[in-house]
């Protein structure tokens, strides 16, 4: 027993030591849009300090466009259990834009279809003791698929003397990404491309008029076995959504 203990977690260590992923997924955004002229926007981040800014503008009464734009700037460490020595400085920019139908059902409810185009550019210096070992830097292009769907139940909670309204909701979205002109040390490698499959939920408390906090919580799985280009960042972020122009009711 004593001999397998160590065996077990040896295995580990590859899957916690390994290259990560030079793609940073931004959170799908879900305006849960009602009617032509409302608009939504948010700003989301996380504990990996991935930023994102997105809007959305209903051009119809069922015709809707969004749009987003992330950074990342990120020292750590190059692995979990590694020395504080070995670091890797990411860099990493994105931007999204996507057009799609929306509507809203008979019990207030909202859902909605999106497709887009994205590209950005990512980069990771990975060093020890200061001194630059490696340099990966490489473009991004990326085609997706959105459904964004609002859930009936709500609740509200009461915290000191005020309520304050609390609804849920879903996003599906499926994500062709490739990296292009991708280098190491300055060298042509060959490019890489996977299909990611982003399912999030997220909960969005009422704070004030049309301000929301909003709790972004998913996984990302990828479906190709890929070296440099694989799910390995989740997407979870905290952040404020704004909503402006939109019918009542809960959504």
């Amino acid at each position: 027993m004593r001999r397998f203990v160590p065996r077990v977690l040896l295995a580990f260590v590859p899957v916690l030591t390994s290259c990560a992923s030079l793609y940073f997924p931004p959170p799908p955004m879900a305006p849960l849009l009602t009617q032509k002229g409302e608009f939504s926007g948010g700003l989301h981040t996380n504990f990996s300090s991935n930023t994102a800014l997105q809007g959305a503008y209903a051009l119809g009464d069922h015709i809707g466009v969004l749009g987003s734009a992330s950074f990342l700037q990120a020292d750590k460490k190059q692995s979990f259990f590694g020395s504080k020595a070995n670091r890797e400085y990411n860099e990493h920019n994105f931007g999204e834009l996507g057009m799609g139908y929306f509507t809203r059902l008979k019990d207030r409810r909202v859902i909605e279809f999106y497709g887009g185009y994205g590209l950005g550019h990512t980069k990771r210096t990975e060093s020890v003791e200061g001194a630059t070992t490696r340099t990966l830097e490489g473009n991004l292009e990326k085609y997706f698929l959105q459904v964004n769907y609002s859930k009936k139940e709500s609740k509200v909670w009461h915290l000191f003397d005020r309520d304050f309204p609390v609804s849920y909701g879903a996003a599906m979205r499926a994500s062709y990404v490739q990296l292009q002109r991708f280098t190491i040390d300055g060298q042509a490698q060959e490019t890489e491309d996977n299909i990611f499959f982003e399912p999030i939920t997220f909960t969005r408390i009422q704070a004030v008029g049309p301000i929301q906090l909003q709790l972004i919580s998913g996984s990302n799985f990828g479906l190709r076995h890929r070296k440099f280009l694989k799910a390995s960042n989740s997407v979870f972020q905290l952040g404020i959504v704004v909503n402006l122009g939109g019918q009542e009711g809960r959504k």
